[in-house]
């Protein structure tokens, strides 16, 4: 299988290096990063790690960026796509574990979870009020699908080419939201999700949303989850949650 590790990046020539000397060798066929109008050496870097590298003009938003990341994988023949944020928040390790995962038709998603204990994630960095909006969006965003992941708001995804050629992500936000769409949008079409334990890290370094980008980032979420209830209902109907032809 072709797998191919997408890297939706700004701003992130100091953390770039480390995130890439992460992924064991041989487990990725090849590594694609889409600068969103960096305003640092992010396509410098990526170039002279031997990278594939796109460079967006205009910054569109993380959304609009993981567009650019999945329409380039999917044209250069990805089997399994692998979603890493290039700020070394996640541990790129566990790349092949979760590629394993869908290859064997055991989970069409994969996340990779840093919630596997409050102890763990608040020792690793994450602000308290991240973890209280993570624990309460979580638990309802589960209840209200039927699914039971660790956490709804990772940044380290796996797809298998079928997710992506089946859901209307296109149709998504281009901002942040974009991740939980994309979830609801796979829970709507009966997809399996699962996922697996990954190390929290919050550091100086690292990208993260301000306590008033998280405040409205909830509340997309909310809005979000309430138009899949209401497609799954059938009290209105969504198209954003219906698959492609």
């Amino acid at each position: 299988m072709k797998i191919i590790a997408v890297l939706p990046a700004y701003n992130a020539e100091k953390t770039l290096e480390q995130t890439i000397r992460d992924i064991p060798a041989g487990a990725i066929s090849e590594i694609i990063l889409v600068d969103d109008a960096s305003k640092d050496r992010t396509a410098e870097v990526a170039r002279s790690l031997g990278l594939t590298v796109i460079v967006r003009k205009k910054n569109g938003g993380y959304g609009a960026n993981q567009k650019t990341c999945y329409a380039e994988a999917l044209r250069r023949g990805a089997d399994i796509v692998i979603m890493i944020h290039p700020d070394y928040q996640y541990d790129a390790r566990l790349a092949p574990i979760m590629s394993l995962i869908i290859a064997l038709g055991i989970c069409d998603v994969v996340m990779g979870s840093r919630i596997r204990t409050r102890a763990e994630a608040l020792v690793g960095g994450m602000p308290r009020y991240k973890y209280l909006f993570n624990r309460l969006l979580t638990i309802m965003e589960n209840f209200m699908t039927g699914q039971n992941l660790g956490e709804w708001h990772s940044g380290l995804r796996a797809y298998s080419r079928r997710v992506l050629e089946t859901l209307r992500w296109e149709e998504s936000s281009d901002d942040f939201v974009f991740d939980q769409q994309f979830l609801l949008q796979a829970s709507a079409c009966g997809f399996k999700i699962g996922d697996v334990p990954v190390s929290t890290r919050y550091f100086p370094e690292a990208s993260s949303i301000n306590f008033r980008r998280s405040v409205i980032y909830g509340l997309s979420t909310l809005l979000a989850l309430s138009q899949y209830l209401l497609h799954r209902a059938g009290v209105r109907r969504f198209k954003r949650f219906t698959p492609k032809p």
